[in-house]
Order: structure tokens, then sequence, then C-alpha cells
């Protein structure tokens, strides 16, 4: 871990502290006219509860560096979590929807076997249709036929018709050309 520079100043306010003081014991320091040795031993403490104080600080810091690595390692472990879930529901939501496919395609294909069959029916609705069309067909052709034999039959009457009308016509002109004969015969014997 690097050290910021206040760390830097506590270190050298530490070192110049114990360093009179081990100067001091080591008797190489000479202490200067109006030396306290009370105050001194104040300082002392006081840079020993500083000392002791930015021990503390470092025991924190490194006590919230685990404290976030172990937070990191919960939030890794809570998106593995969170995937697991993601990917258990994601793989639900896909055997839903394949289930969901296969019910519309079943669906779909006993709506299309309705369909056909319907269909079916109504082609073979038709062929009937179409059969009877082509019943009333030959009855029309039936008719038609019949009426072909009536025409074939008035025409026949109309030439016998036409026939007896010559005889008649014929055996009456005969008969009056007779009549006049034998009234000019008569004339001709009378007068």
């Amino acid at each position: 871990m690097a050290l910021a520079e206040g760390d830097h100043e506590q270190i050298n306010a530490y070192i110049e502290a114990y360093l009179k003081r081990w100067l001091e014991e080591q008797r190489l320091v000479l202490q200067p006219p109006g030396y306290d040795r009370e105050l001194h031993e104040r300082i002392t403490r006081v840079e020993e509860a500083l000392k002791h104080q930015g021990e503390l600080m470092q025991q924190g810091f490194a006590q919230i560096d685990k404290r976030l690595e172990q937070v990191d390692k919960r939030f890794e472990a809570m998106q593995q979590q969170m995937d697991k879930r993601f990917e258990a529901m994601q793989q639900q939501m896909d055997k839903r929807f394949e289930a969901m496919q296969q019910q519309m395609d079943k669906r779909f294909e006993a709506m299309q076997q309705q369909m056909d069959k319907h269909f079916e029916q109504v082609d073979k609705r038709f062929e009937q249709i179409d059969k009877r069309l082509e019943q009333v067909d030959k009855r029309f052709d039936q008719v038609e036929s019949r009426f072909e034999q009536v025409d074939k039959r008035f025409e026949e009457m109309i030439r016998r018709q036409d026939k007896q009308h010559h005889l008649v016509l014929g055996f009456i002109v005969g008969s009056l050309g007779l009549m006049i004969t034998v009234m000019l015969t008569a004339m001709r014997f009378m007068g």
C-alpha cells in the first residue's frame, strides 16, 4: 500500500522524536541548559501516543482493506448467484416458450386437419352438386330430344296435312271440275 503525505510526516516526526531519545540514551546529545526532564517525558509520551495512534490507524486501514475485499467477494458471489438465477430463469422461459410453441403447433395442426376435413366435405358437396347438375343436364338433353321428337312429329304431321290438303284440294278441284263438266254437259243437253 502506498504511503500518503500525512504518513511521511508522521514517520518523520516519529524518527525525530525517537532519534533524540535514542541519542540521549546513548548520551550522545548534550542537554541544553533549562532542559526540563518532565516536559521531555510528556513530549515523549505524546509522541508514543501518536505512534500508537498511527499504528491503530494502520490497523484500521488494514481492516478496511480486508472488509472491502470481503465486500468485493460478496458482490462477486451475489453476481454469480444472480447469473445462475438469470440462467435458470432463462432456461425456464425457454422451456415454457418451447412448450407454448409445441402447443401452438399442435393447435395449428388440429385446426389444419379440421379445415382439411371441412374442405373435403365442401369438395364432396361440390361433387354432389356437379353430379346433380350433370343429371339436370341429362334431363335437359332428354327434354331437348323429346322436343326434337315432337318437332319431327309436327313436321311429319304438317307434311301429312300438306299432302292431305293437296289431295283434298285436288279432290275439290277435281270434283269442282267434274261438276262444271256435268253442268256444262247437262246444259248442252238441255239446251
